[in-house]
C-alpha cells in the first residue's frame, strides 16, 4: 500500500515538480511535548497548475528521478479558493 501524506505547496519553479512540505508532531521523548517536525519532497504534478501555499495530498510512486517519488493525488484547498478580495 502506497503512501499518502499531506503538506503544503513551498515551490513551484520546476518543469512538472513542485516542492511540499508536511509536517508532523512527535512526542519529545523525555518530556513528552508535542513537537512539530517537517519534511520537504518533491512531487509531479501531470502538467497541473499550482500556486504556492496550496494544500495538497501526495502519494508515494516508484522514483522518478535521483529526489522525486512522490505524485500529486488531488488540491484539498487552494490559495485562490481561500484568499479574500
Amino acid at each position: 500500500m502506497a503512501k499518502t501524506l499531506k503538506g503544503f505547496i513551498t515551490s513551484t519553479g520546476m518543469n512538472n515538480t513542485a516542492v511540499v512540505e508536511v509536517f508532523r508532531q512527535v512526542p519529545h521523548p523525555l518530556y513528552k511535548k508535542l513537537l512539530k517536525r517537517s519534511k520537504k519532497y518533491k512531487v509531479e504534478t501531470e502538467g497541473k497548475t499550482l500556486s504556492v501555499g496550496d494544500y495538497v495530498q501526495i502519494e508515494e510512486t516508484k522514483p522518478m528521478s535521483k529526489d522525486k517519488y512522490f505524485k500529486l493525488v488531488s488540491i484539498i484547498t487552494s490559495v485562490k479558493e481561500v484568499s479574500h478580495t
